[in-house]
């Protein structure tokens, strides 16, 4: 299968045309819809999300992962093989997380060159093609790569910011709560918020001012505080 994980937004037709070169080029192979409201423009803290939300796909799924402020520029265009599992997209640090945490990893420069590529879409033209390309079996179009320029050693890590709030108002953190003691009490705008005794998984759930592990989120549960009415606790 073939997962998506873009910050296209919900609207408007970039995940569809995307959708249509899989479905011509690799056709009967599932595409799926992870996210399409990554983090805009922050290939940081999608990386966090990436990382856990990836463990949930079996081996040899291939993602093509769209985040990517520096399309156009000199940044790499590169393929990762990490624990089975294949990634296609920007070199900018998006995969930094799945690697470091790999137990075995690989990459690759890509170096396909489709007839006609947008300066501003190379998910539909670049990234969409080659990942088409792994999920029927080829090998990964380019050559092995043989320096470090789209890592990010500096990242932590874990991520102690707010990367990612759904639509029911619910926050992640970069945080996986698995690495914290039971007791961990996170502050968040000047408040403190305990430990929710309903770690049920059901979403929006909860109650106010409480955080639980995020059970969608397979093995590396991410921290997750929850609504107050359905906005972020702050200061005001």
């Amino acid at each position: 299968m073939i997962v998506l994980f873009t910050d296209f937004g919900l609207h408007g037709p970039y995940t569809g045309q995307v959708k249509a070169v899989l479905h011509q080029m690799a056709p009967g192979v599932p595409a799926i819809d992870l996210f399409a409201d990554a983090p805009v423009g922050n290939p940081k803290a999608s990386a966090y999300l990436l990382a856990v939300y990836a463990s949930w796909f079996p081996m040899g799924t291939v993602f093509l992962c769209i985040v990517d402020p520096g399309v156009g520029g000199t940044r790499p265009a590169i393929v990762l093989e990490a624990d089975s599992r294949w990634y296609v997209g920007p070199g900018n640090g998006l995969f930094e997380l799945v690697q470091r945490r790999a137990t075995k990893s690989r990459s690759w420069d890509i170096d396909f060159r489709p007839e006609h590529l947008s300066a501003s879409f190379h998910g539909r033209d670049l990234f969409a093609p080659v990942a088409a390309m792994l999920a029927r079996g080829q090998r990964p179009p380019g050559q092995p790569r043989g320096d470090g320029a789209d890592r990010r050693g500096d990242w932590p890590d874990d991520l102690c910011e707010i990367i990612y709030v759904d639509h029911f108002g619910n926050a992640m953190t970069g945080l996986r709560a698995t690495t914290l003691p039971r007791n961990t009490r996170l502050a968040l705008a000047g408040r403190v918020l305990e430990r929710s005794r309903r770690d049920s998984g059901q979403p929006g759930a909860r109650g106010p001012r409480s955080w639980s592990r995020d059970r969608h989120c397979g093995r590396d549960r991410l921290l997750k505080p929850h609504r107050d009415n359905g906005k972020i606790p702050s200061d005001s």
